[in-house]
This record gives structure tokens, sequence and C-alpha cells, in this order.
């Protein structure tokens, strides 16, 4: 599993997610992550159709590289853990 993350330097909460998912980041080695800002990254998330009022989103893929399923906005420290969790082995 691998979750795409997008945010932008403007937007107050994905800055208050940056540290959550560092922490859920280091908790998780298996975890991989990829992260785009909004601005200058569009040509990789354009395929997302992410609107910049959505921020921030996150986007799991499976192994694949197939969606399975796309949150936004802010979440807690558990709410990520319990997600990366569900969603591991996908």
């Amino acid at each position: 599993m691998k979750v795409i993350k997008i945010g932008a330097v403007w937007c107050s909460g994905c800055l208050i997610m940056r540290p959550r998912w560092q922490q859920a980041e280091r908790q998780n080695s298996w975890l991989k992550t990829e992260s785009y800002d909004y601005d200058q990254d569009q040509e990789k998330i354009k395929k997302y159709n992410i609107s910049p009022d959505r921020l921030p989103v996150f986007v799991f893929l499976d192994k694949e590289g197939k969606k399975i399923k796309e949150f936004s906005g802010e979440l807690s420290k558990k709410e990520i853990q319990t997600l990366l969790e569900k969603y591991k082995d996908k």
C-alpha cells in the first residue's frame, strides 16, 4: 500500500497534518508515501481530480497502484493509524 499526500504551503490543514504523517511514517516502516504540492505538481496529481478547497487530500493505493480510498481534511493520529492498519495488506 502507498499513500499519496497532496497539500499546499498556503493550506493550514496541510501544515497540521504534516507532523502527524511524519509520526505515522516513523511508526510504520513498511509504509510508502509520496507528497505532492497542489500548486507545483499539477501534472502528477491531475489524475486524482483534486480541487484546492479539499486540501489536504490523502489517496490510498493498493499494491497495483489502484485507488482504494481517498480522504480529505484533517485526520487525528489515531484515525491515521486505524486507516493504515485497515488497508496495510491491500
